[in-house]
Formats: C-alpha cells, structure tokens, sequence
C-alpha cells in the first residue's frame, strides 16, 4: 500500500469517526486544492457530511467556474451562504469599496461580515465541522490538530488533512483526476476573494499571495481564531462598520 493511500484511508477513519461520534456534520469547502480533496473523498465513500460554501461576493470568475462543475460533478449538494447584504452596506459607506487596505482591522472587519457571518449560520444546529487546514499553510496554523473542540462554535472541528503535503494534495488530485481551480495553473497556491489573492513567485511562502500587505502572523480571515481573537474582530466591525448588531446567530 503506497504512502499516499495510506493517507487516503486515515481521512477517511477521522471522517466515519466524525459521522459516527457528532452527527449533524458539515464540511465547509473553500475550493481550493485541499478541500477539493475532501470533496471527493467524501463522495467516492459516501460519507453522511453535508458541503457548504461561501460566496463573499469578491470571488474569482475561476472560482465561481469550478463551484459549477462541483455541482455537475458530485452528487452532494453545495449549499452557498451569502453575506448579509446591510451589513456589506453599511461596511463599504464607511470604509469605501476597498477599504479593507487601508488597515489590518479594515480587512478583518470585511472579512468578518463576509465570511465569519455566513458561516456561522452555515453551522447552526451542527455537532461537528471539517476542514481542509493544513498545518504547513501558514505559521498561525502550526498547533491545530485532526480533532478538537471548537470554543469559537460549540462544536467539534476536524482538520482530516492536516498533516498532507502540498506535494500529496496534488499527488491526489492527479491520480483521481479531481477538478481545481484553474488559477491554481497560473501561480495561485492559496485563493480567497479576487481583491485579496495575487500569484506569488517561486520560492516565496505558500499563503503570500493572501494578504500580501500584512505580516504572516496577521494572515487569517477569522474563521479560524481563538475565541479572545474572535470576539476582537466582533468590536472592531462595531468600530467600523456601525453595524448595530452583531449578536451571534448560532450557538457558541
């Protein structure tokens, strides 16, 4: 058996284990090379675990281009979870379109209305959550484990590839024939919205091309973050975006 299978097969334990042990389970699918990954392990088995995505409304054509052949490919549903549109209203009056350059606060408050909104409502009534995190992506990733409890959103997070190589994830993707973003082919290691992703040039970091602005221990959006660091992000879009509420609209 090869490494890479190996590999395959313990995903696959921690995933029936999460089916198993914390049922509802969600999986929130990026779409990027990793979760692409995810993607078609869970198919190709069968899994019990529901997909959702997020559309910020800042995405890459390329991006909303393989989000179609997911559907065509795949028969587990992708369900997409949109900002609160007030709520981006309300942070471009304030900031402007672009805003988000100005200051590591201005981006995170976008982030926050964009994609830490959503998901918590993508998660709403789920026991456990997965992943495609992988600990050589950045810095800030380096103490995550397969499997923990989630203070952020009172359930149970899995990282079933956390500790795949890049090299591996494409190793996957090859032999499995796996759709994947085609700005992966043009030097995009790392997509996230379009104003916010570059390509980045050989020998520099895997995540350079997000945020490339900032400093590495910055670069996070705020989906994965420690509850102080969370509810940081909570006061500051109160600071900058006036929205009013920001009550949370899950458990957590």
């Amino acid at each position: 058996m090869s490494i890479l299978q190996q590999k395959i097969d313990q995903v696959v334990a921690v995933l029936q284990q999460a089916v198993r042990d914390f049922p509802p389970v969600v999986f929130a699918n990026s779409l990027g090379a990793e979760d692409m990954v995810l993607t078609d392990i869970i198919a190709r088995n069968r899994l019990d675990i529901g997909m959702f995505s997020l559309d910020t409304g800042r995405l890459p054509q390329e991006t909303y281009d393989l989000m179609q052949k997911v559907g065509e490919r795949y028969d587990i549903p992708l369900k997409v979870y949109f900002p609160d549109s007030a709520a981006v209203e309300k942070y471009v009056a304030q900031n402007g379109v672009n805003g988000f350059y100005d200051s590591v606060a201005a981006r995170k408050g976008c982030c926050f209305v964009r994609k830490v909104e959503p998901l918590r409502r993508a998660l709403s009534g789920k026991k456990a959550w997965v992943t495609g995190l992988r600990r050589e992506q950045a810095v800030t990733r380096g103490t995550l484990e397969v499997s923990a409890y989630d203070a952020d959103f009172d359930l149970q997070k899995f990282n079933p590839l956390l500790d795949w190589t890049n090299k591996e994830v494409w190793a996957y993707i090859r032999q499995y024939e796996v759709p994947y973003n085609k700005l992966h082919d043009q030097f995009y290691p790392s997509i996230g919205c379009a104003p916010c992703t570059r390509s980045i040039s050989a020998g520099e970091d895997i995540r350079a091309g997000r945020w490339w602005w900032e400093n590495p221990d910055s670069k996070e959006c705020g989906l994965h973050v420690s509850q102080g660091s969370l509810q940081a992000s909570r006061n500051k879009i109160q600071e900058i975006s006036g929205r009013v509420d920001t009550t949370e609209k899950t458990v957590g």
